[in-house]
């Protein structure tokens, strides 16, 4: 059965509403046979159905003012439409519409599909997009390691008809979730069940398998700089909610960016990255840690971007950086509650968004059934320690590097170097 949920009272003051349609179906849902179709779809998205072209489609949401955007990530498409509340019932029914009936037209496909080579060849001028994505396929055995990008040979394959038997295979009632910011619940039901009563009630599958391995990426390219990732799995993923929260605040204490902008306001000037690394190393453009987090896993790492001659050097600091947050007493109480903070302040702000709120529930609700609360985030967030910190990134140094590097790579230092520093024993 599809899930229906509404927004919290505060987002009612507005006068606007944000509707947004979540499916548990991305990228590792692909097969050989469809890979690149959740990339595809993403740019076919709001295009024409078979009730209304996609002139008739953009004018029906120009005139109210409205936005449309579609997004698609590992684990979910997701579909969302931005106007006055007054309107939401045509944004329910055209987000549904859009979803549910599209053509597919044969020359729209292909003119996306043109689209989609022009991002490809642009995707080179993003290096830290394309080391996550090289984390992620060097990483990762099994369905995690599915390119969100679509790959060049697929380009050559795809069409409507691959499209329209992988919506017919995913696009089930057992994977939606209908959410909605702004707008009364009851009221949102009223208006969706109609329009959703008749999918097919089939059984949910199970997720795709998912293997975390580690191992080692690294592309030669014309760049003058060295840009090099390390990281770690995130064992249990949002369903390990603890080290999940954990490792939110881990990041925030780590924290980092680039060299030109760490002295600004919030740019976490007093992260440990920031005053460790950037303030004493100008040969280092940026040097941050991040997190992925998926249901059952998640990727946990520091990115650098250097020059040449100090990549070496580079790679060494982000190994010590993250061995150090994992030795018992190398954080203080002081340095925890700033992060503490930070996390909080950026989950605060995030949710003052209606688009960010309307996700929130969607995606909660396709994990866990339920939106938690956001006081239950708060509370965790305050009762995290000192060990829980060093504890986690214990943890999680504890399982194969995975290393990525783009650019001038001929120093960066083997693979096998690297791991000693973490496994040693």
């Amino acid at each position: 059965m599809y899930r229906i949920a509404g927004s919290h009272l505060r987002a009612l003051k507005s006068p606007a509403a944000t509707v947004g349609l979540y499916i548990d179906c991305g990228s590792m849902y692909e097969t050989p046979g469809s890979s690149g179709a959740s990339h595809l779809l993403e740019r076919m998205s709001f295009k024409s159905t078979t009730n209304r072209s996609h002139l008739r489609l953009v004018r029906e949401v120009e005139s109210i003012g409205g936005n449309v955007s579609a997004i698609a990530t590992r684990e979910q498409m997701c579909y969302t439409y931005d106007a006055f509340r007054a309107y939401v019932p045509d944004m329910v029914e055209v987000l549904i519409d859009s979803v549910r009936n599209p053509t597919f037209l044969d020359w729209e496909v292909k003119e996306q599909l043109e689209e989609i080579k022009a991002e490809i060849a642009e995707f080179s001028a993003n290096p830290q997009g394309l080391l996550l994505e090289a984390l992620h396929s060097a990483g990762y055995t099994g369905a995690l390691a599915n390119p969100l990008i679509a790959p060049e040979p697929a380009i050559h394959k795809l069409d409507s008809s691959i499209l329209k038997e992988f919506i017919a295979e995913n696009y089930t009632a057992p994977r939606m979730v209908l959410a909605a910011s702004g707008v009364e619940h009851d009221v949102l039901v009223s208006i969706a069940e109609p329009l959703l009563s008749d999918l097919p009630a089939v059984k949910r599958p199970e997720e795709p398998k998912s293997v975390y391995v580690g191992g080692d990426y690294r592309c030669q390219a014309d760049c003058q700089n060295t840009h090099v990732a390390l990281a770690f799995e995130v064992p249990g993923g949002w369903y390990e909610e603890k080290t999940a929260i954990t490792v939110t605040v881990l990041q925030k204490l780590m924290g980092g960016g680039d060299w030109f902008c760490t002295g600004g306001v919030g740019k976490g000037l007093y992260s440990r990255l920031s005053l460790r690394i950037l303030s004493h190393y100008h040969q280092i453009e940026s040097f941050s840690a991040f997190n992925h987090i998926y249901n059952y896993s998640g990727l946990f790492g520091i990115l650098a971007t250097t020059s040449p001659d100090f990549a070496s050097k580079a790679v060494d600091l982000a190994a010590g950086e993250l061995l150090e947050v994992a030795t018992p007493g190398n954080v203080t109480q002081g340095q925890l509650d700033r992060a503490k903070q930070a996390a909080k302040c950026k989950v605060l702000m995030d949710l003052e968004s209606r688009a960010v709120a309307c996700e929130d529930i969607g995606r909660q609700v396709m994990t866990y059934g339920e939106r938690k609360p956001i006081e239950k985030f708060l509370n965790d967030v305050e009762a995290i320690t000192l060990n829980d910190i060093s504890s986690t990134a214990k943890n999680i140094i504890s399982t194969p590097l995975t290393m990525a590097s783009w650019g001038d790579v001929t120093n960066v230092p083997t693979y096998e170097s690297v791991s000693r520093k973490f496994h040693s024993k």
